[in-house]
């Protein structure tokens, strides 16, 4: 492997997705990474399905939900529950430089393999773990679940239609909470290893999904704390920007970006309007205010022409906008294409698994795939 962490190994001792999803990016990076699996069953997800993988002799592999957070890594299959099983994990955690586990508050304590254990065979040891509270507070000993930490969180009171539209709360259509904290945890651990470089000690992270949701809420929770005015939702608007949303073309929808008042002038005169001239929208702060008379009228002649009639006239003025794409149309797309973030993988048994690669492009330390996510054995 290549990688800027090619010198850091891994043991994995999580589940589902915000974990497996920190442990992939560190070995994305080049990190060795050691995931342990239940004998026979696994991580849940290699069931979460379908689709599932084709295996190369044409049997059913994994579910593809399996596929998306665990290559890179090695899994050895362990039964942490019995005391040989607990003796082979110590013994891995003693060469490791950091333990990401998702178990409930001090689920890991009766096996001997919570920080305070590993700490004593390891004291440079870097212990992450991530639950749905945290290791302290009123609902420390509760399971969190990422669609439940969306609404807990505030996620789903600005997420959907306004009431107005006759919208109600609506999820992310990806587990955001998970993948979310899965980032948050790669970052205090990178955080953690320079502690490390630097001092020699290792140390403990608790993470928990609840926090990591409310802190990406961003302008969302400041406004609240600014204002005081409890946010609501928007659709496909901008609560702070006008025009930022979907606008429905003649044969589809598209996305308007307008994020300055220099750009909105220059986007009344390509639709031959005088809204830059209105007191009511020469400034963004008027347009928010005065969103009911605008929105309708854009909205009349956004309507007039198709998406890509809009788009070539937007682009090359640069006005900021885009098609509303689904999975095919962007993954076909010759940018992404050139990008190259689809890829593929050859397992040790000659099956291709697809993946999208890691966003990150190193210059001096480039990200390397060749570890599949792994088979299950027995």
């Amino acid at each position: 492997m290549s990688g800027p962490l090619t010198h850091i190994k891994v043991l994995d001792l999580s589940r589902v997705l915000a974990g497996p999803w920190s442990t992939q990016i560190l070995g994305d990076m080049g990190a060795e990474v050691i995931k342990i699996e239940r004998p026979g069953v696994g991580d849940d997800t290699r069931h979460w399905g379908p689709p599932f993988q084709k295996n190369s002799d044409g049997s059913q592999g994994d579910a593809a939900y399996f596929l998306c957070a665990n290559r890179n890594k090695k899994s050895q299959f362990i039964d942490i529950t019995t005391k040989h099983g607990q003796k082979e994990v110590r013994d891995i955690a003693s060469t490791c430089d950091i333990v990401v586990e998702n178990y409930k508050v001090g689920g890991l304590k009766k096996y001997g393999l919570d920080y305070d254990s590993l700490k004593e065979l390891n004291p440079g040891l870097i212990y992450c773990s991530i639950t749905g509270f945290g290791q302290t507070g009123p609902y420390a000993n509760r399971a969190g679940y990422d669609f439940m930490i969306q609404a807990m969180g505030g996620m789903m009171s600005i997420t959907g239609d306004s009431d107005e539209n006759g919208g109600g709360p609506q999820k992310v259509g990806v587990a955001i909470a998970d993948i979310m904290t899965g980032m948050y945890a790669t970052i205090g651990i990178l955080g953690a290893l320079a502690h490390r470089d630097r001092t020699g000690e290792g140390q403990y992270i608790d993470l928990a999904l609840l926090d990591c949701q409310i802190a990406m809420l961003a302008n969302h929770t400041s406004n609240y704390l600014v204002s005081g005015d409890i946010p609501k939702r928007h659709g496909n608007a901008h609560v702070s920007i006008v025009p930022y949303q979907t606008f429905k073309t003649k044969d589809g929808e598209m996305v308007l970006a307008i994020g300055n008042d220099v750009q909105f002038k220059k986007f009344s005169v390509l639709t031959g309007q005088l809204w830059a001239e209105d007191d009511r929208y020469k400034t963004n702060e008027a347009r928010v205010k005065n969103r009911g008379s605008l929105v309708p009228e854009i909205k009349a002649i956004i309507n007039q022409k198709t998406t890509k009639e809009w788009i070539e006239i937007l682009e090359k003025n640069n006005i900021p906008c885009g098609p509303v794409n689904n999975l095919e149309q962007i993954l076909s797309d010759p940018h992404v294409i050139s990008r190259n973030l689809v890829r593929t993988i050859k397992g040790e048994d000659g099956t291709k698994t697809p993946i999208i690669a890691n966003p990150i492009n190193f210059s001096k330390t480039p990200l390397d795939y060749k570890i599949a996510p792994p088979k299950l054995k027995p």
